[in-house]
């Protein structure tokens, strides 16, 4: 009699089966390793599709990052080229006009004044289309380190120190990044 406790393996029954019986149970053992076998060996070539499908996913992707980096690249380089021919495109009527004016040779003084300020307002035109703006502190206005450069300190009784005085050249900025800071003279602290 079997203990509930500890069944027997169905091999451990082989000694009460015939021989016809015992083979039948080996092919059976065999068939369902077979069939094991067969369901590994399928789950196996389908984990190896799936590993070759995404390596090639990935090698993909690598791919389109690299390509991206070098559209990116050549877009910078692009950009840069034609922001130059831009600005350059937008100086040509100045040098037109400078040429213009020195080819009259008897041209009046009042003509050659008319001349350069019409000269000059295209210069101004063509720096702003390109986004170079002039830095003109008006005088008694605070002095701003990041725009101003002090070349001198003048004393001047009753106003507030650290304000522009004169300037002495115009600065510039070209989008919002100082190109050249304004010189001028600023009041001393008392």
């Amino acid at each position: 009699m079997t203990d509930p406790q500890n069944p027997l393996h169905p091999t451990d029954l082989q000694g009460d089966m015939s021989p016809e019986e015992r083979e039948a149970a080996q092919a059976a053992n065999e068939f369902d390793a077979t069939q094991a076998l067969a369901a590994a060996q399928a789950e196996i070539a389908a984990l190896q599709a799936r590993n070759a499908e995404l390596n090639d996913q990935y090698l993909r992707g690598q791919a389109d990052v690299q390509n991206a980096r070098r559209r990116a690249d050549e877009d910078v380089s692009k950009a840069r080229k034609f922001a130059v021919e831009a600005f350059a495109e937008s100086l040509l009527p100045v040098t037109d006009s400078l040429e213009a004016g020195l080819a009259v040779a008897d041209a009046t003084p009042e003509q050659i004044r008319e001349g350069a300020e019409a000269t000059l307002r295209q210069l101004k035109s063509a720096l702003e289309r390109n986004k170079v703006i002039e830095i003109a502190p008006a005088a008694g206005e605070r002095f701003d380190p990041h725009q101003h450069q002090a070349i001198s300190v003048v004393p001047a009784p009753g106003q507030e120190p650290n304000t522009v005085v004169t300037v002495l050249q115009k600065g510039y900025t070209i989008a919002d990044r100082v190109l050249r800071p304004a010189l001028v003279t600023v009041t001393a602290s008392s």
